[in-house]
């Protein structure tokens, strides 16, 4: 099988992640092909690929060159996965006769307007998404075939994070660390992190504390003003982008992830398999990564004490902080592999085709 996977972003993120493990988890009689709008995303694959601008969700030039690609590589099935992708592909999928598969992974419910009906209905010949939370989101829109949605979680790749430890997981370093990674916007939730880190602090009169955020994004100068405000500018770093952030993951002890909407966000499961015990909010599919007080805590959005509170414990009590961080690590290991995604992929991918 071909699959052509389409990925426009403008930025490496989760779910530019996602399709590079996808496309090069493939094997075999399988092969992955890539269309895509710059290098920051183009250059960490390592399949066939093809830039093309993307400008717009109906832009003709890059309809008129998926058609070519398909046609001249024997593409089975379409993998486009951000929302202007989708109608590129389905319009290309359908002039080929070939199968259109949408990838989503955040929370969304489609309205009744003629275009989502289009581009998640008639268009699209299923839709994977990676959390049952966002599937049932999408079930609210009557109009939209429930069938044709399957919830395949994300794979992930420890490969290259365990070369990095040949001798296994290091030692965590004295202190306690609390960190978070993703594109500075404010659905990731950094202010109310923050907010609650401040408040920690406050409860615990904690002197060897210090909060990480790795990413870079529009909200920076907004974030290190908020720090400045909240008096932790001193004890906060903000890395920027980091091309390898498990080192700051592996020296870390905690690992937020406090965003008002995901799906099952990598870097959550990253921190988890690094060693870190994992703080969510209940944003998209995090009921289903984390068990609430068993690997992981659970938290409401914007609730400022109960993060706080969060973080006191597992300040005051190392023990049940590594116990917590052991049991994180197994979850993933147990139910996120990238041969179990893959294989499940591809199952779908052959229920769907058209050809």
């Amino acid at each position: 099988m071909n699959i052509l996977f389409i990925n426009s972003a403008r930025t490496w993120g989760g779910t530019e992640k996602w399709t590079c493990m996808a496309a090069h988890a493939l094997k075999g009689e399988h092969r992955a092909f890539l269309v895509y709008r710059r290098n920051i995303v183009g250059e960490r694959f390592t399949i066939p690929k093809f830039r093309l601008p993307c400008v717009s969700h109906i832009d003709p030039y890059t309809i008129m060159q998926v058609i070519r690609i398909i046609r001249q590589h024997n593409i089975d099935v379409v993998i486009p996965t951000k929302r202007k992708d989708y109608m590129i592909a389905g319009i290309a999928s359908r002039v080929c006769g070939i199968a259109n598969i949408l990838r989503l992974g955040i929370d969304r419910t489609p309205s009744g307007f003629w275009f989502h009906k289009l581009m998640y209905g008639a268009l699209a010949d299923g839709i994977i998404v990676n959390a049952r939370k966002i599937r049932e989101s999408l079930t609210r829109a009557a109009w939209l075939d429930p069938g044709k949605i399957r919830v395949i979680y994300n794979g992930f790749d420890t490969t290259a994070i365990d070369r990095q430890f040949p001798g296994g997981m290091p030692a965590k370093p004295p202190g306690f660390t609390v960190c978070s990674m993703g594109i500075l916007t404010r659905r990731k939730g950094f202010d109310f992190l923050m907010d609650g880190f401040a408040r920690f602090l406050e409860l615990s009169g904690a002197q060897d504390a210090r909060l990480v955020i790795i990413g870079s994004g529009p909200e920076k100068a907004a974030l290190e003003a908020r720090a400045n405000e909240l008096g932790i500018a001193g004890i906060t770093r903000f890395t920027g982008f980091l091309r390898d952030p498990f080192p700051e993951l592996a020296r870390s002890h905690l690992f937020a992830m406090v965003s008002k909407n995901e799906g099952i966000a990598n870097a959550l499961l990253e921190g988890m398999y690094l060693g870190n015990a994992p703080i969510s909010t209940r944003a998209g599919g995090a009921e289903e990564a984390i068990g609430h007080g068993v690997d992981g805590y659970l938290l409401d959005y914007g609730d400022v004490e109960a993060l706080a509170a969060t973080l006191l414990t597992l300040y005051q009590s190392p023990q049940l902080r590594e116990a917590i961080a052991r049991q994180a690590r197994q979850r993933v290991i147990e139910q996120f592999s990238t041969e179990r995604m893959s294989r499940e992929m591809l199952e779908f991918c052959r229920q769907r085709q058209r050809r």
